[in-house]
Order: C-alpha cells, then sequence, then structure tokens
C-alpha cells in the first residue's frame, strides 16, 4: 500500500450519485493518464483524515463501527487541486453485518460547501472508482466516509483512498501568492531589508521592512511582534530582518502582558500607509494582518487577539496564565513551545482551551529563550500561507501526516 500525499483539494461541487458499487459514474482511468494527487491507506493511524464516533485503524484500513449513539464518520482535509482536472476518486470498501435501512455513504466537498454522495449501499466490497466532474477541478476537495447502523458489530473498513488526475504532473510550480514566491522559507526571502530604530506611536519600537517595498506593485502583509520579558527588538534582530526579507513589514517593541500596544502600533501603521512621503506609503497590504510575540509577548497578542483587523495569531512559548487567553482568538493560531520549556504546560493548557483553528509544536532541543530562533522558520511558513495566501503549505508544511515540519518535534492540530 504505497502512499503519496500532495496539496489538500480545491473544489466546486456537482452531483454523481451512485446507490451500489460498479453503476454509473464509476471509472477507471488508462494508466499512463493518472497522475497521483493524494493517497491514504491508513497504516500510519488517521493521516489527514479526522473522525467522529467509534473510528478505528489497523493494517486493514480504517473501521467504522456502528452505535446507537452517534453515527461514525471519517472526514479528510482539504485536497489541493490547483492545476489539477479530470480528477478521479477511488478507495476500497467492505461492509459487515448491516440490516436493511443502514447504509454506508461516500461522499465529497468543493470549497467547504455541502457534500455530494459518490456511493450509498448497504452491503459493497472491493474498489470503487468515480471520475468527478470538471466543477472540481482547481478547487479543494474534501472526503468523507459515514455509516449509519446501530450495532458495535456492524462496521464499514475503507482502505486505499487515492485521488488521480488525468495527465500531465501537476503544476511545475508552487501556486501563487501575493509575495514573490520562494523555493525554500530557511532562506533569506528575495528582498534587502531596511530597519528604522526609532519607529511607532512613541518614537520607541522598531520598523523592520523591505527596503524597497511596493516594487512590481506588491502590497505587503503586517506583522507586529511582542518580545519576551526582559528583551527588547534587538533580542529578535536576526528574526523580524528574516520576516521582512520575505516580503513582510514588522513592527515590534518592548512588549506589554496588554496588547494595548499591539493595537496602537496597527492604528500606527495604518497611517504611515496613508503618509504621503513615508517609506511606506500606500505599499501596505492592511488586509492581512498577524499579532504575534514570544513569551510575555504572546500573553499581549491573546489580550489583542481580538481586534477585527487580524487574520491570524503566534504564540511562541507564551501560554495564558489562566488558560483563558484562546477565549479572545478570531482566527487560526500557531501555537510553539519547547521541550525544555517551563511554559510549554501552560501552551498545552490553551491548546486544549481553543475552539478556532490551531496548529501547535513542541519543538525538540528547545527551551524558554530559544523557543523563536528554532521556530523562525515555522513562523516564515505561516505567515506566507496566513497573510500571503500561499493556500499550498496548507497541506506540505503543516496539516499532514508528513508535513514540512512535523519531524521537528510533537506535532497537534485541531478545528480544520
Amino acid at each position: 500500500m504505497s502512499r503519496t500525499r500532495r496539496h489538500p483539494l480545491l473544489s466546486a461541487a456537482a452531483a454523481v450519485v451512485v446507490l451500489a458499487a460498479g453503476t454509473a459514474g464509476a471509472v477507471t482511468l488508462p494508466a499512463a493518464a493518472a497522475t497521483p494527487v493524494y493517497s491514504e491507506d491508513f497504516s500510519d493511524g488517521l493521516g489527514t483524515f479526522t473522525a467522529s464516533g467509534s473510528v478505528g485503524t489497523g493494517a486493514y484500513g480504517a473501521r467504522l463501527s456502528g452505535s446507537l449513539f452517534a453515527d461514525p464518520a471519517l472526514t479528510s482535509a482539504p485536497i489541493d487541486l490547483a492545476g489539477y482536472g479530470e480528477v478521479t476518486v477511488s478507495y476500497t470498501r467492505a461492509t459487515s453485518g448491516l440490516d436493511l435501512g443502514e447504509t454506508f455513504t461516500a461522499a465529497y466537498s468543493v470549497d467547504g460547501g455541502s457534500y455530494t454522495a459518490l456511493e450509498v449501499a448497504r452491503d459493497a466490497t472491493g474498489t470503487a472508482s468515480f471520475r468527478l466532474p470538471a466543477s472540481v477541478d482547481g478547487h479543494q476537495l474534501r472526503l468523507r466516509f459515514s455509516l449509519a447502523a446501530n450495532s458495535v458489530l456492524e462496521t464499514l473498513t475503507v482502505d486505499d483512498v487515492r485521488v488521480e488526475a488525468a495527465g500531465g504532473g501537476g503544476p511545475a510550480d508552487p501556486p501563487a501568492g501575493s509575495l514573490p514566491p520562494v523555493s525554500d522559507v530557511t532562506a533569506p526571502g528575495p528582498y534587502a531589508v531596511a530597519v528604522d530604530r526609532s519607529a511607532g506611536p512613541g518614537g520607541d519600537g522598531w520598523l523592520v521592512h523591505p527596503a524597497d517595498a511596493g516594487r512590481d506593485g506588491v502590497d505587503h502583509p503586517v506583522f507586529v511582534w511582542g518580545p519576551g520579558a526582559g528583551s527588547d527588538p534587538a533580542a529578535y534582530e536576526d528574526m523580524l530582518r528574516l520576516w521582512a526579507s520575505h516580503g513582510f513589514v514588522v513592527y515590534s517593541e518592548v512588549s506589554s502582558s496588554s496588547g494595548a500596544y499591539m493595537v496602537d502600533a496597527l492604528d500606527w501603521l495604518e497611517d504611515e500607509n496613508a503618509r504621503s512621503g513615508g517609506p511606506l506609503y500606500q505599499d501596505l497590504d492592511l488586509s492581512e494582518v498577524a499579532f504575534g510575540g514570544h513569551s510575555r509577548g504572546s500573553i499581549g497578542t491573546f489580550d489583542a487577539a481580538d481586534d477585527p483587523r487580524l487574520d491570524t495569531t503566534v504564540h511562541v512559548a507564551g501560554g495564558s496564565f489562566d488558560g483563558n487567553g484562546p477565549d479572545s482568538l478570531r482566527h487560526p493560531a500557531l501555537y510553539i513551545g519547547g521541550d525544555e520549556d517551563f511554559a510549554t504546560s501552560n501552551v498545552r493548557r490553551d491548546y486544549a482551551n481553543t475552539d478556532v483553528p490551531v496548529w501547535f509544536n513542541v519543538l525538540d532541543g528547545t527551551d524558554h529563550l530559544y523557543a523563536t530562533r528554532n521556530a523562525r522558520h515555522i513562523i516564515t511558513a505561516w505567515l506566507r500561507w496566513h497573510l500571503a495566501d500561499e493556500e499550498f503549505r496548507r497541506t506540505e508544511d503543516f496539516l499532514s501526516a508528513g508535513c514540512t515540519f512535523c519531524g521537528l518535534g510533537e506535532v497537534a492540530y485541531k478545528n480544520w
């Protein structure tokens, strides 16, 4: 059972409903025309799928067991079909013990829309394969398998889920975002960097930005960063420069546990964007904004996280003291901890209490002081995903079992 993972699916829906295996809608592509886009055999657990109800995995695949209380379901993360067409979904399935009136359903959703059934049946075994309508091409696809049965002895087993596209090899380059593309987030980006160490509402902050802001008509996303207690922007200079080299306009000043200074900084940046003759005049993308910080800077970020102008927040080695910090979150959040960091227990509690989409990494060999430095490339990729619209990073870098940063330590995510 081989495994190939590419980007998660982007799609729009049209109906293909099959009431039994082998009827209209089932297809087999010529082998030479099929390009693998995604596959999952559940040999290492759920992979990019999430489960509700009674679902187990093993060498057999994923097994859904009936229940009197809640029907089990298995749902994939989005699969990116950017650059792909003539899409086919295939999987093996086997039912056991289903009574009259009990069924399983295989379905797909496009761009987060309602689900369309591929197959609804009581008895089925072997492989099913379906050509999806052209309306899914280039979009995001989710797959869902569900079982309506009353007994734990009534099961549906799913294995070897595959998405393939006809012809080509998929996109030659990553899908474009709003900033110049890069091939490696661990390297500096394409911009030379300028630093103003007397910036901000009080003239005591750092403004770190592309020296030629606005080049080629680019509008630059904004990242406001809060240093840890007892430190200042100078302690993070190499990281601030890295993020600015990738095209972000970064502002930082001495932090507080209140996020009011971050809100004031964003107000000031809005004014700078409107100030004729300033270095950032009409060069900011104020629809793409993040707040983030290390330790006390993370606490302040929680405090200001309900600002309606934000798209995401970044929290490094800074769990809230009472576990209520996540109550202010309104948008996806990045949590970073370290396996040698005293604050990680608080970050774990915040993760448990978080209701928005969140990705959490406990970095190996990392203490409190080095958490930001060791996470700087993760933060770069996160900003490029959430502020620069590089949607391919969703699965490639974060939301998959084989993601780019999954080998750096313990990883958890939810609510996507």
